[in-house]
């Protein structure tokens, strides 16, 4: 019996644009037609943000593509999603978004073993031009390598 593929859908510009602080995994409270439309891999987090509002995580700038066979209870593309971690959790993320610098932002969304949709976040801090540059510099000089 074939084994059904991964699908994982990545913020490519978060390890450019940020310093990973730390990882947590969330689950992520969807609607029928958005879990289905995910599961087509039809999702972009490239925007995608995390904010605490009343001791809850949401997950805002996430786009899920509408469910073609949907008729009219399909989703809203881009509504405001809640994110399920423990309290103590959400404790932690919050102090450490308030301080100067740090923000709390969407790594991937995958399924987990038991068919459950999850995100990955981190606590990110904003890289600066420089820090840019050297990430570039580094690339280039592995893939200069890479070739010979």
């Amino acid at each position: 019996m074939a084994e059904k593929p991964r699908i994982t859908i990545t913020n490519k510009r978060a390890g450019f644009e940020y310093h990973i602080v730390q990882k947590y995994v969330a689950g992520i409270i969807l609607t029928g037609t958005e879990i289905k439309s995910l599961r087509q891999g039809h999702a972009n987090i490239n925007e995608a943000f995390c904010l605490i509002k009343d001791g809850e995580i949401f997950i805002k700038g996430m786009h899920i593509s509408i469910w073609k066979q949907g008729s009219y209870y399909n989703h809203e593309p881009l509504r405001t999603r809640k994110l399920l971690l423990n309290k103590s959790e959400i404790r932690k993320l919050k102090i450490k978004a308030l301080e100067k610098g740090f923000t709390v932002i969407p790594l991937s969304v995958f399924f987990s073993d038991t068919g459950y949709a999850k995100v990955e976040i981190a606590v990110a801090q904003g890289k600066r031009n420089f820090d840019k540059r050297e990430d570039i510099k580094k690339k280039d000089i592995a893939r200069q390598l890479a070739r010979e």
